[in-house]
């Protein structure tokens, strides 16, 4: 699938023609410059890797790397097939690879929420009522095995833990708005991720 890395600005809200009040996100999607070129002859498959975000300081080998493009290291690299153009290398993909009214599937990593308890992460209802002598129950998970036998926790157990942090998809946003001249793109709900966090956005 081809498609572009972007950084997430936030979100807003657009009226439809029939009035409705949508919520979306607002992307900043490109300009990526590609700075490797898979053939099917050497690597045996067909792909463009592309940078987003210039890195202020980087080793060697990525400058090196990044070099042979004619650019500077990037913060984020990722690859992507299903190109139908032909691109070269130090080529620049913009918003433009976009168009306004087609389905496009947005990844990144998740809001991280530290260790959180079985209410928060799982949706259980807690104890619920305070009386018969329950203390400091209310959000407990209660019982979580068995007696004697199997005299074990069952493993996939929904217990407390880390939360959040994690590699999310979401699949079929409609792609609202496409503004060349600020490399921005309008898809219609959320994506994962907080303000300023890179996404990868794919047709």
């Amino acid at each position: 699938m081809s498609g572009l890395i972007g950084k997430k600005i936030g979100m807003t809200s657009l009226f439809d023609e029939n009035g409705k009040n949508i919520p979306c996100t607002v992307i900043e999607a490109g300009p990526c410059i590609v700075t490797q070129v898979r053939t099917k002859e050497v690597d045996g498959y067909r792909a463009l890797q592309l940078g987003f975000d210039d890195k202020k300081t980087a080793n060697k080998a990525a400058e090196g790397h990044a070099k042979k493009a004619g650019t500077v290291a990037k913060r984020r690299v990722v690859e992507f097939q299903g190109f139908e153009d032909d691109f070269k290398l130090g080529d620049s993909v913009t918003v433009e690879h976009f168009a306004e009214g087609e389905f496009v599937d947005v990844s990144g990593t998740s809001k991280g929420k530290g260790f959180q308890g079985v209410v928060k992460r799982h949706g259980f209802g807690g104890v619920g009522q305070a009386t018969h002598g329950q203390h400091n129950r209310l959000r407990a998970p209660g019982s979580i095995g068995a007696a004697s036998y199997p005299a074990r926790v069952f493993k996939g157990m929904r217990m407390g833990g880390q939360m959040g942090s994690e590699k999310v998809k979401v699949q079929n946003l409609k792609v609202l708005k496409v503004v060349p001249e600020k490399n921005l793109l309008v898809v219609k709900g959320c994506v994962p991720g907080h303000k300023n966090a890179y996404v990868t956005i794919q047709k």
